[in-house]
């Protein structure tokens, strides 16, 4: 059963001063963009000033102070996927293949965010944060992709090989303002892409996409910072509604899209990679928590953790605290299993599988799955 709500929907008519989005394969202009100022894309919120120092400072503690706990030191429980299971799922279900890359199956078809692979969430192969656990899935063992779903450019949700290696069986990639730009530099045919400011959509295969707003940032490398925009997302099939955070700190902009497209039925929320330090940009579980009731969610699946190591907490953190909350706010929570199907409107009682692994300062060996290769 759906979340109650009124019988008419929302339209994504941009508010005054969003110029309409643009067609598939057209490229924006990125100064039309009410976001876009002074040569970068900026939130809305004043971004608090981070400073040299204190951004040495995180890296000398990520490097030379990590406390133990961060990765698991026994492989995490993941369920095997294959080609024909995918195609065999009732319309309606979902599949969580790791840190934000959740694949849906909705209209009969399947749609895929922030699609993730490699071994690696790192520029380079050989360094940077590694996953706790193979994709469940191998990349040519996939369907046809109806779309890919991105919110930003950082490598743990845009992955080039990945990308590359899914292009040929996607049929719309849709992204935030520029990260389009970059598909069509490595390559995507430019008739694939489409690319959104705040509050704009799209209706493909009669689902509605619309990027909503996030509190984040973006960039690639040391010079090109805040040069893409980032997003959240609202997906709408029929009464059925479901939002994708993609990475952002808490803000007013969950109670904006919450009045505007709520009651959302699901909401697949960052939950993990959080610090003190850098609050502006995640959420400690406390602040998911009222961000899904901002939303007026009816249920919470946490995402943005399980896979690879990005801050500080030990890795089950995310899990436990947010399962804590869940309880004392009366809030259903779903924490399906890596590859596991779940029933998106009647998901039924989900394990708490991270209690099987149990971190240490070293990670167990992952198998190798790079986008070619990965297998389970």
């Amino acid at each position: 059963m759906t979340a109650s709500r009124a019988l008419s929907t929302p339209a994504p008519v941009p508010p005054k001063g969003v110029s309409a989005p643009t067609a598939e394969g057209a490229q924006p202009v990125l100064a039309h963009s009410p976001q876009w100022s002074e040569g970068r894309f900026h939130n809305p919120a004043v971004e608090p000033a981070q400073g040299f120092w204190k951004m040495m400072g995180i890296m000398w503690d990520f490097m030379f102070h990590k406390p133990a706990g961060t990765v698991p030191d026994r492989p995490i429980e993941v369920q095997p996927l294959t080609r024909d299971q995918l195609l065999a799922a009732p319309d309606r279900t979902l599949f969580r293949l790791g840190h934000s890359t959740v694949l849906l199956k909705l209209r009969g078809r399947f749609w895929l965010t922030d699609p993730v692979f490699s071994e690696r969430a790192s520029p380079f192969s050989f360094m940077g944060p590694k996953r706790f656990h193979a994709p469940p899935i191998a990349l040519d063992e996939l369907p046809e992709i109806e779309a890919v779903i991105l919110s930003h450019d950082h490598y743990d949700h845009l992955d080039h090989d990945t990308v590359l290696a899914l292009a040929p069986k996607v049929r719309h990639f849709v992204t935030p303002l520029g990260v389009g730009q970059r598909l069509i530099d490595w390559g995507v045919p430019a008739a694939k892409v489409q690319q959104f400011d705040w509050w704009q959509g799209t209706a493909i295969a009669g689902l509605q996409l619309t990027a909503t707003p996030a509190q984040h940032f973006s960039g690639r490398g040391l010079s090109d910072r805040n040069s893409t925009l980032w997003a959240s997302w609202v997906l709408i099939d029929d009464e059925l509604r479901i939002f994708f955070s993609g990475d952002t700190g808490y803000f007013d902009g969950f109670k904006a899209i919450g009045e505007r497209f709520g009651p959302f039925d699901l909401t697949l929320m960052e939950t993990g990679a959080y610090d003190p330090r850098w609050p502006y940009v995640h959420m400690q579980p406390e602040q998911t928590m009222q961000a899904h009731v901002d939303l007026k969610g009816q249920r919470l699946l946490p995402i943005h953790n399980g896979t690879f190591d990005l801050a500080m907490h030990r890795w089950q953190d995310p899990f436990e605290r947010i399962a804590a909350l869940a309880r004392l706010r009366n809030v259903e929570l779903v924490t399906p299993v890596i590859g596991a199907p779940l029933a998106i409107e009647q998901p039924g009682p989900t394990p708490q599988w991270w209690q099987g692994a149990v971190g240490t300062p070293e990670a167990s060996a992952a198998p190798s799955s790079k986008p070619s290769m990965a297998a389970p």
